[in-house]
């Protein structure tokens, strides 16, 4: 999927000042998000209000998987794409094998009041989602599951159940459902969160591999409970789906802008960085879809509505009910070991 947006420029009779809007025109950078409805939502919140702003050309393209595309172009020392939305992951050990910008801070003011957690060398959150406990109403009434200590507890909240068929939030709900303090999860207890999900393991009736399916399963009634991201279970009620989810617990989780080593428009690159960042743009983001500002500056612009932030992840209240996944945990070498033995522990029968 291919999106262009750009300003427009108005005709002017001098030729110089032609000239002039030509050369601002020819500004541009390339940028690359997930695509779908998400990329579309961006692009009118943010997207196009930063060109506009700028005076720039912003050509987009999608890549649901940017990781294995940032180290083709890195290989080449040319890449063609400039500022990639991608997990933080991508963007961290993007940097540490050389084919990520190191981002000075100091041309990105807009940063300057962030988390230092939402912030690494590499990349500034740029919005949040969440992995939140999702149930059945009609099933479990004025006494819903509200902890993973209760999902795990088949005796008190019977029913079918759903996980995410990968590790990452789901080792660190174990590790709650089992009394770890959320400001104890990391480093992981590898040994003890798979233990812990052995014990519920026989009563995941499905291991979900993609968005669209956890929201299928909490739609048709398939399952009773499950993990699922906010925004997916956010669309099942919209629809008139009777369930409900907890932030309580959730897993703070978001995507950054990072830019690529040697990009071909590196200081215009640097100035959409710091625009979309900006809280003024960031406050429109939750105006489009259900995910929360990666600047919570944003909040306090006066944009979103009180009963909105209420909904959204990273607002202040609902950020603080949950953990922020540790992408450097995950970047490191336990967790990237943590991916073999999850394989293993799914095709255990």
């Amino acid at each position: 999927m291919r999106y262009q947006h750009s300003k427009v420029t108005l005709a002017v009779a001098c030729a110089g000042a032609t000239l002039m809007a030509t050369s601002a025109f020819a500004e541009q950078i390339t940028f690359i998000s997930q695509g779908g409805a998400y990329q579309e939502a961006q692009t009118k919140a943010i997207l196009d209000p930063v060109a506009e702003k700028l005076g720039i050309t912003i050509n987009q393209d999608s890549s649901p998987d940017a990781w294995p595309v940032i180290k083709t172009q890195g290989a080449t020392g040319k890449p063609v794409w400039d500022v990639v939305d991608t997990p933080t992951k991508d963007c961290i050990r993007g940097g540490e094998q050389g084919l990520i910008e190191k981002l000075d801070f100091s041309k990105i003011p807009n940063a300057e009041k962030m988390p230092e957690k939402y912030k690494t060398p590499y990349s500034a959150a740029y919005e949040f989602y969440s992995s939140v406990l999702a149930y059945n109403k009609s099933k479990f009434g004025d006494n819903p599951p509200q902890s993973w200590a209760d999902f795990w507890d088949v005796k008190k909240f019977p029913g079918t159940r759903a996980l995410r068929n990968h590790p990452l939030a789901t080792l660190e709900a174990a590790l709650l459902a089992d009394g770890v303090a959320p400001d104890k999860i990391y480093p992981i207890d590898v040994d003890r969160a798979f233990k812990k999900l052995e014990e519920i393991k026989p009563h995941i009736t499905v291991w979900w591999t993609s968005g669209g399916q956890s929201a299928q399963l909490l739609s048709d009634g398939e399952v009773d409970m499950e993990m699922a991201w906010n925004g997916r279970v956010s669309a099942v009620q919209k629809e008139g789906g009777d369930v409900g989810f907890t932030f309580n617990q959730g897993f703070l989780q978001n995507t950054s802008l990072c830019i690529l080593k040697n990009a071909p428009n590196l200081e215009t690159a640097i100035k959409f960085v710091n625009e979309a960042l900006a809280p003024e743009i960031q406050a429109n983001l939750p105006l489009e879809i259900d995910y929360g500002p990666g600047n919570p500056e944003a909040f306090k612009t006066g944009k979103i509505p009180a009963e909105r932030a209420a909904e959204l992840p990273s607002s202040p209240d609902n950020a603080a009910k949950q953990v922020l996944i540790s992408t450097e945990w995950w970047s490191s070498a336990e967790g990237e070991a943590v991916q073999k033995r999850w394989a293993e522990f799914i095709q255990k029968p």
